[in-house]
């Protein structure tokens, strides 16, 4: 056995002794960020050094940290836990938690069940046996570019993935995602209905169980799809007889304005799945659909401590903070301040201007993709650097699909925050562009 090692002080100690013994499949780099404490929107360093959180953990920490509503919940199951899970009995905060979500989360169907998990990854993964289950039919059609999990069968089903070099579900066919900014098509007016015309060829077959679809594309560059597509494939699956799935794992809860996002549209899927801010940075995710698709076979998900009373408290209460309204308004008016303090910069001569090539979102799901001036290709180098100087000058921000900065601060971001958060980020982007960032100092950090 090796002497124990001696404790870092430093946040660049911190983060060397992470590269020493956290394993690499679970990194995701893009700067070197150690974090000690949370405060609201506020990560602190162990060195004490203050950061403003515009990603909320990729939407995790969506009441932002240290939630005083939270903390009591979870405070208070834990001094009491009753067992672990649901997986060989039951407890009330499950009951509980399954039942307030079958009350706020619509899905086709009369008599339905929830699925409580640890992640969007397994239950994406349940909803896509689910709808094969009640189905008896094989093929699911996702999207290209579309991310549903990081393992397994989720994985399988994520464009982002798949292009990368990932395992594609054998039964899987992938459409391209209506991007209004980069059409498939080469023409934005054309583009919705020569989606809807893809989705409805693969439909035509009357093999396929599930439409599988995130309402707003978040890891594939923050893509707002034109109005009417959710709608479009509601109509196309009940059409043909296929199930349609909404993936609301990082764009639900009241981010986009609306407590989820496909209810902009007014749809109501078969299945709907959640996660991230469901449980605060709890592990806690969930499905919602029909017994028939979630009740059988019978023990053929299972894990430990799925549904264990931690998280299903701090689940319970995300959603007696969400109920009101109050944090979706907020998601608006902030969401609606940041793109137009952001375009306003992209509208400036400040020198990384030009290569704001748009900014777009709803409520406080916000990209912002970076061109190159000339041509408008995406430029993944200078967005890697801009992310990177963005954590020297106080803020975290991660790009998506290479060239886009994601923004989903937490829902509970202030005026004042956003108004420094702008400040922020155009700083950072001018100190890439002009070339204060060096390509050794991103070097390491490979990010997707």
């Amino acid at each position: 056995m090796s002497e124990p090692a001696t404790v870092p002080t430093t946040d660049a100690d911190w983060y060397a002794a992470d590269a020493r013994s956290i394993a690499g499949v679970e990194r995701l780099r893009f700067f070197p960020q150690v974090v000690a404490t949370g405060h609201g929107c506020t990560l602190v360093t162990p060195e004490g050094r203050e950061v403003l959180d515009l990603s909320a953990s990729w939407t995790a920490t969506g009441l932002g940290h240290g939630h005083s509503a939270v903390v009591e919940a979870v405070t208070r199951s834990v001094s009491s836990q009753a067992g672990g899970s649901v997986l060989s009995g039951t407890h009330p905060e499950a009951v509980l938690l399954a039942r307030e979500l079958l009350e706020l989360v619509g899905t086709t169907g009369t008599d339905r069940r929830v699925y409580l998990g640890h992640a969007g990854t397994d239950a994406n993964d349940v909803a896509l046996r689910g709808v094969r289950q009640m189905t008896g039919r094989s093929t699911v059609v996702a999207f290209e570019n579309g991310y549903h999990g990081g393992l397994g069968g989720s994985m399988a089903v994520s464009g982002l993935h798949v292009a990368a070099g990932a395992t594609a579900d054998p039964h899987l066919r992938l459409v391209p995602y209506p991007d209004p900014f980069r059409p498939w098509t080469g023409d934005a007016e054309t583009l919705l209905a020569a989606t809807l015309t893809r989705v409805e060829q693969e439909l035509a077959g009357g093999d396929v169980a599930a439409v599988l679809v995130e309402p707003i594309q978040s890891d594939g560059g923050v893509i707002v799809p034109p109005d009417g597509f959710l709608r479009g494939l509601r109509e196309l699956t009940q059409a043909h007889g296929s199930l349609l799935v909404v993936d609301e794992v990082k764009v639900g809860l009241c981010r986009t304005g609306e407590f989820l996002a496909h209810q902009a549209e007014g749809v109501v899927p078969d299945l709907v799945t959640l996660g991230k801010s469901l449980g605060s940075g709890l592990p806690l995710s969930a499905v919602v659909g029909p017994a028939a698709a979630l009740d059988s076979p019978a023990a053929s998900a299972l894990m430990t401590t799925i549904g264990n009373p931690v998280s299903c408290a701090a689940g319970r209460a995300v959603l007696g903070q969400l109920r009101d309204g109050i944090l979706a308004a907020n998601a608006v008016a902030r969401g609606a301040q940041l793109v137009a303090g952001l375009q306003r910069y992209a509208a400036s001569a400040r020198p990384g201007a030009a290569t704001v090539g748009d900014v777009r979102g709803r409520g406080l799901s916000v990209g912002v993709e970076l061109v190159v001036p000339a041509t408008g290709a995406p430029d993944e180098t200078l967005t890697s650097k801009a992310v990177f100087a963005g954590w020297g000058l106080g803020i975290v921000a991660y790009p998506v699909r290479g060239n886009v900065i994601e923004l989903t601060p937490p829902l509970t971001i202030t005026s004042e925050e956003i108004d420094r958060a702008v400040d922020l980020l155009a700083d950072a982007i001018d100190a890439a562009a002009t070339g204060r960032v060096a390509d050794e100092d991103v070097a390491a950090f490979s990010g997707w």
